[in-house]
């Protein structure tokens, strides 16, 4: 960590990328907690998911955001949007690829908004430890011949190699200025919010690619007090077919998504959550204003 100064800096900070390529490991990493769920499915976030680092020199607020992608529906309309919102308000913009992975029009289509925008780039090659150090070079002379990039960092974001370095770099380049949150805060994300995306990573992990895209949670009810945090919650799903699936043979699959997800909610909001789960079939939510609009944590007034 760089040596405190007279100088704080603070900024925005936009991680952008393909579906999968990392970034909300990397935004959890970076923040020490967290903030954005993280699945084996690509296009799990659905929000621009913001995390707040602080240091004695400086905060800075990183902004998760949706895997870019062609949009399909009104909802992935909607995630796009938090895209483009990012890479406006950025002081900075982080671009994380999947160095395992082939370069491919997706990676265009990244480069493309990059350029589109033109913020001052970091990149970031992930999941180095998935491939052979011979095969860094010529993948950083590759995106070094089709974008101009301020640093470029070969790390793996689940290992924790070179995110140190990453987080030195940007402070670096952030303005001076004071912070835009208090200390004690790591995330602009309202509790209801937070406790509905824990629940659709235990849906996403339980259900695999059976049904990633298909499913969303809503929270109907959320009371908390210094004992117990009740919550109650509505899985929303397309089909009938994908219902049977959230819940199981015997109820034996939403039982266990159930447990999964108290567990997590417990290290969020201790000492203990009260969670009850219903599954409803709303066809086409994708589609639908309302529903999509209420997935904007930001709208909620």
């Amino acid at each position: 960590m760089s040596k405190p100064s007279n100088v704080f800096r603070s900024g925005f900070v936009a991680i952008v990328g393909r579906p999968n390529a990392g970034k909300s490991t990397l935004i959890n990493a970076f923040v020490g907690a967290k903030v954005s769920i993280v699945t084996p499915v690509s296009q799990t976030t659905r929000n621009r998911i913001v995390g707040i680092v602080h240091r004695p020199d400086a905060q800075a607020v990183f902004m998760d955001t949706p895997g870019i992608h062609r949009p399909l529906s009104r909802l992935n309309d909607q995630m796009m949007t938090f895209v483009r919102e990012a890479l406006e308000e950025r002081d900075l913009a982080l671009m994380i690829a999947d160095a395992s992975a082939p370069f491919g029009k997706g990676d265009e289509f990244v480069l493309q908004l990059l350029s589109e925008y033109s913020p001052r780039t970091i990149l970031l090659l992930n999941k180095i430890d998935r491939i052979r150090k011979t095969a860094l070079l010529p993948l950083i002379d590759r995106y070094s011949k089709l974008h101009t990039f301020e640093e470029i960092f070969p790390v793996s974001a689940l290992k924790g190699i070179g995110v140190q370095e990453v987080l030195d770099a940007v402070v670096s380049r952030l303005p001076e200025g004071p912070p835009y949150f208090p200390p004690e805060v790591y995330t602009d994300q309202p509790e209801r919010f937070l406790s509905s995306e824990i629940i659709r990573e235990s849906v996403i992990r339980n259900t695999r690619q059976e049904l990633p895209y298909a499913s969303t949670v809503l929270i109907d009810s959320f009371e908390e007090s210094q004992t117990l945090t009740r919550i109650y919650a509505t899985i929303l799903v397309e089909k009938d077919s994908q219902k049977a699936i959230i819940i199981g043979e015997g109820g034996s699959r939403i039982k266990q998504i159930g447990i999964d997800a108290r567990r997590e909610l417990e290290k969020v909001f201790p000492p203990q959550v009260f969670l009850q789960l219903f599954v409803r079939v709303e066809a086409n939510w994708r589609d639908d204003s309302l529903i999509v609009g209420a997935l904007d944590y930001r709208s909620e007034g």
